[in-house]
């Protein structure tokens, strides 16, 4: 069970990608989170280095849509501005949100990489559809709701634990 949990790569944060060897590999179609994967929960918008990134990732040729368990306000805040499409409340880990990201960029789970800061949600929800999953860092642990620090996080370092336990997990930094 807990093999579900463990992402292709992992990086510190999205610009430590190599998104023109991910490209070179076939993919076509970047899922993002949002919120601690981006940006912190807080900020409302991107910073100059996201935005150079965002434009990056376009000139590469891959599509990008945000799929962020947020709600409506949140997501479109960031989002609309940038002309980056989107999923809001989407209740990831379920399978229904990284299937209508990939309907939308109309591409297959072969050429989808899945990006976020959650094991339970992220790379869960991409790791059972066959997406490629990268895991980042979490911007600001400090800004995430409730529920994410109280349950998920927890569950994280249960994981962790096993995965350590059964030589799953190695305890080197993130590639940066």
């Amino acid at each position: 069970m807990f093999e579900m949990l463990i992402p292709k790569l992992r990086v510190n944060t999205v610009f430590d990608i190599n998104l023109e060897e991910l490209y070179e590999q076939g993919y076509r179609g970047i899922i993002t989170d949002l919120d601690n994967t981006l940006v912190g929960a807080k900020a409302p918008v991107a910073t100059p280095e996201l935005v150079v990134w965002f434009k990056r990732v376009k000139e590469i040729g891959f599509q990008l849509i945000i799929v962020s368990n947020n709600q409506l306000e949140r997501v479109s805040k960031f989002a609309t501005p940038l002309d980056i499409q989107y999923v809001h409340e989407a209740r990831k880990p379920s399978n229904t949100p990284f299937r209508k990201a990939m309907k939308m960029m109309e591409l297959t789970p072969e050429k989808t990489v899945v990006v976020g800061d959650q094991m339970l949600t992220d790379v869960y929800g991409g790791n059972r559809l066959g997406l490629y999953t990268v895991l980042v860092m979490p911007i600001s642990i400090n800004d995430e709701g409730w529920f994410t620090r109280l349950v998920n996080r927890r569950v994280e370092r249960i994981a962790l634990t096993r995965l350590r336990k059964k030589g799953l997990w190695m305890e080197e930094e993130p590639k940066s």
